[in-house]
């Protein structure tokens, strides 16, 4: 269920209402315009095993994340292997569609920056899967595990997504928090967050919800806010923020 917190920040689910539904792919709207966001959004997809609908952006930046499963992606028809762990960087007027082997779906989160003016599906159309040469194109792909961690005192952040892959309007990382409570702080940009591991509290002035694995949030530009990690293990999230930058800036 949702929780509303000061200033307009809230705490959703992963699989908050019910899915938008085309083909083998399932869509949850979770922030957008409707929801009090400027330009970001927040959207979680599930594909189930098979071919995906395609879609591409005519006009903003799509950010992706895999959250669990494995597939090859067609970017403009370039294939990829993925798992979880993979940032992806669909630029505007990319095609993109996912072939899942399968058992289990596909299940990646989705910043769209800035997020189109109709919600909605989006439009299937034909694909082109045989590879392209890639000489002289900037992989769109970002695995985890291949990126530097960045310390900040007794955290650390590694970013995924960013101008090196090619994405001018938004930041993509993935950040980890020490149990404990650092002092509240707030951005001169909207963000997006999704749990990825452990539990805590998100504090938006006075006011906190509870938060876990899955857990949905969306910050306005100038809240004040902090991330509690309550249990303890290492509390791991994903961030999104427009405009790009650098995460290990608070104010």
């Amino acid at each position: 269920m949702s929780r509303m917190l000061e200033g307009g920040c809230f705490v959703t689910g992963l699989r908050e209402g019910v899915p938008m539904r085309q083909g083998t792919l399932h869509i949850w709207n979770l922030v957008g315009r409707d929801s009090g966001a400027e330009a970001i959004s927040l959207r979680a997809l599930e594909m189930a095993p098979g071919v995906s609908p395609a879609w591409s952006n005519a006009d903003c930046d799509e950010i992706l994340y895999v959250m669990s499963g494995s597939a090859t992606l067609f970017l403009d028809g370039r294939s990829f292997d993925v798992v979880a762990g993979t940032g992806v960087h669909l630029a505007p007027g990319v095609s993109f569609c996912a072939r899942v082997a399968g058992p289990a779906p596909l299940v990646m989160v989705s910043s769209r920056c800035p997020e189109p003016r109709e919600q909605g599906a989006p439009p299937a159309h034909a694909v082109e899967t045989v590879g392209r040469s890639a000489a002289g194109v900037t992989t769109p792909i970002v695995r985890l595990a291949d990126r530097e961690a960045c310390p900040t005192g007794d955290r650390w952040y590694r970013v995924l997504v960013d101008r090196d892959v090619g994405c001018l309007t938004a930041t993509q990382f993935v950040g980890s928090i020490p149990p404990g409570r650092a002092p509240d702080h707030h951005h001169h940009y909207e963000e997006v967050l999704c749990i990825l591991r452990g539990r805590g509290r998100m504090w938006a002035g006075a006011q906190s919800a509870p938060i876990e694995e899955g857990s949905c949030i969306f910050l306005p530009r100038g809240q004040s806010h902090c991330v509690e990690n309550t249990g303890g293990s290492e509390l791991r999230l994903l961030g999104v923020f427009h405009p790009a930058g650098s995460p290990a800036v608070r104010y």
